[in-house]
């Protein structure tokens, strides 16, 4: 019984190496990119794509392991639940109050310390903000959305 069971599963396993979802490989830097309606420093775009730009932006590095799935099929889905809340590459599509909606939420984020994901941060030791990388993101959120003016209702 055990060897039908691990049959099955090795069985399941190799079959869904032949799902393979659309990859994130398109510009991360359009002509609607966050750098075209906000002033973005060097030290902040930095920032921005070592530890946002895979989850946030029209463009992923992917690491070997996200070709084995389950795991790349996991990746995707973070990846497009990422795109879903805030995306870099299409940043200037929003309207202005949207704009400031998530740099308020990028700034909550990250002070909370729930930006990057730890599950992403375990394999991505170099996106891991450290408390100087942390501030200067929130002071450039913060000079952002005084720049955007957009007040509260």
């Amino acid at each position: 019984m055990k060897k039908k069971i691990l049959i099955a599963l090795l069985f399941i396993f190799v079959a869904i190496q032949f799902i393979r979802p659309a990859q994130n490989k398109g510009q991360a830097e359009t002509p609607q990119d966050v750098t075209h309606f906000v002033n973005v420093p060097a030290d902040v775009m930095h920032i921005l794509k070592t530890s946002c730009y895979d989850c946030h932006s029209n463009n992923t590095r992917y690491p070997w392991y996200a070709h084995v799935n389950p795991v790349g099929l996991w990746l995707q889905n973070h990846i497009e639940e990422g795109k879903d809340e805030l995306n870099f590459s299409d940043f200037a599509q929003y309207d202005k109050k949207k704009m400031d909606h998530k740099l308020e939420e990028v700034e909550e984020m990250v002070q909370d310390g729930h930006m990057p994901l730890p599950a992403y941060l375990s394999m991505h030791t170099d996106a891991k903000l450290s408390e100087d990388q942390k501030n200067v993101l929130i002071n450039w959120v913060k000079t952002e959305r005084q720049k955007l003016g957009v007040t509260a209702e």
